[in-house]
């Protein structure tokens, strides 16, 4: 026997089923809340040594290898740009403005502020197991398949899958692990290498990278690597989807259709 709570009337039984069939969004996880601070922190931190680390570049565009070099030592190259001091010997007839001062006080600060974010990444990452189940790769991934896949995509511009949005593929993996372990660390280790406090503290490490001029160049070239991995990383959000990528970075998670039946 029907009760009245039970009773259903045709009008809402009707609704009831175009309602079940349409699709829902679904939230799925994505990034915790300390991922996505960190991440932020580092873009704002990046970004500001990208402006103030061109502006040391042009106040002497002039590179070179070993220990010293000024404007009396032959560079190894130079850049095709006037230099902001006149006593930098560029071959233009001019020199661009000087903001050397701030941008140079700017410059340690930002990187100081994304060292202590990175250590803080890393720390939690361990701890967390966050590199382990999320960037180290598994051996499913080293198969010729999943290889292929990867680095066709998005040669292809062809859009990630539901499925795919909610975890990295084996390209993404080697080139996060790629630019945390390896091209964060040099930056930092040849920017210090660069400080006379640190380098008198530290010989040894200076040596390693074969002087103070030699750190200096090799802190331009990563970080034209650390730029170029940034334009990648912006184009592969913009073809995987902007606003939702950004989202799941804002709010850590992803929304995902899901049909109810």
């Amino acid at each position: 026997m029907a009760t009245l709570g039970s009773l259903q009337l045709p009008g809402e039984a009707r609704f009831s089923s175009s309602a079940s069939s349409l699709p829902a969004t679904k939230l799925a996880p994505r990034h915790s809340a300390l991922v996505r601070g960190t991440h932020w922190i580092t873009t704002l931190c990046f970004c500001a040594l990208l402006v103030t680390g061109s502006e040391l570049v042009i106040s002497h565009p002039r590179f070179y290898w070993g220990e010293t070099g000024t404007v009396l030592t032959k560079p190894l190259f130079q850049l095709p740009i006037p230099s902001s001091r006149r006593l930098v010997p560029t071959g233009y007839g001019y020199v661009l403005p000087d903001q050397n001062g701030w941008s140079r006080a700017l410059h340690f600060e930002a990187a100081w502020i994304a060292v202590l974010t990175g250590l803080l990444y890393v720390i939690s990452g361990l701890l967390t197991r966050h590199f382990r189940k999320d960037l180290l790769p598994s051996k499913t991934d080293f198969s010729w398949r999943a290889l292929l896949t990867s680095f066709a995509k998005p040669f292809r511009f062809e859009r990630p899958s539901p499925a795919e949005a909610c975890s990295y593929n084996v390209l993404q993996r080697f080139t996060y692990l790629f630019v945390i372990f390896f091209l964060f660390p040099l930056v930092i280790w040849s920017g210090l290498a660069m400080s006379l406090g640190f380098a008198s503290a530290f010989p040894w490490s200076v040596t390693l990278l074969g002087g103070r001029q030699s750190a200096r160049t090799i802190h331009f070239f990563v970080s034209l690597a650390l730029v170029l991995f940034l334009f990648v990383h912006v184009a592969m959000v913009c073809l995987a989807g902007f606003w939702s990528r950004t989202g799941a970075m804002i709010t850590g998670r992803i929304g995902t259709r899901k049909e109810h039946t």
